[in-house]
């Protein structure tokens, strides 16, 4: 099954058989487990839920207890849409291996309130023939006589913290005693950060 969730690590290069260099994102990949099998006839839809990682058990509820049973103290819970393969507490190992391509899925960097130039990329107002201090503002809105503010007009505001899906990106290497994959060119999100890959 080529579906496997990890936490980013870092950024690294690997060198290939030709010599060549390439920059690489190395993901800490672990077993999953199975936590709840979902059926069409009971949900209306199929799909598995699997549980990664662990965190202390004074940090989880009681419901999220009664749900997991004694399956583990799962720091993060995700469905697999689809599958229906798998029973209760069975373990879900990848078989990702070098050179296949995959889709990442990941949270990005939050970089807060940020303004339109480093948000959107505008580049300003002149530097010159009077103008004071408009160098990194918007400028007119283009509102024109509706005095109102259009759907979708690019504005500041928070950038970042949204859900990032990056394609045809390629596994370079899969190291299975460690569980790293090194995934060729960027991953979005910081260090730590839940990453989704599916094959």
């Amino acid at each position: 099954m080529k579906f496997i969730l990890g936490t980013k690590q870092n950024m690294t290069q690997l060198f290939d058989e030709e010599g060549k260099v390439h920059p690489v994102t190395v993901v800490r990949a672990e077993d999953l487990v199975v936590t709840q099998v979902k059926t069409k006839l009971k949900d209306g839809y199929e799909a598995i839920q699997v549980g990664f990682g662990t965190k202390k058990e004074k940090n989880i509820n009681k419901a999220q207890k009664g749900h997991m049973k004694d399956l583990g103290n799962f720091r993060h819970l995700k469905e697999i849409a689809g599958i229906t393969e798998g029973a209760l507490g069975d373990k879900v190992e990848s078989t990702l291996e070098a050179g296949d391509v995959v889709v990442v899925s990941a949270i990005s960097k939050g970089k807060g309130f940020q303004g339109v130039v480093k948000r959107h990329g505008f580049h300003g107002g002149p530097r010159s023939h009077g103008q004071k201090h408009s160098e990194r503002e918007g400028g007119s809105i283009g509102a024109g006589g509706y005095q109102r503010v259009f759907k979708g007009t690019r504005m500041p505001g928070r950038m970042g913290g949204d859900r990032v899906t990056v394609k045809n990106l390629v596994v370079m290497a899969y190291d299975k005693d460690t569980k790293e994959v090194y995934i060729r060119g960027a991953v979005p999100g910081r260090r730590g950060t839940l990453v989704e890959i599916q094959g």
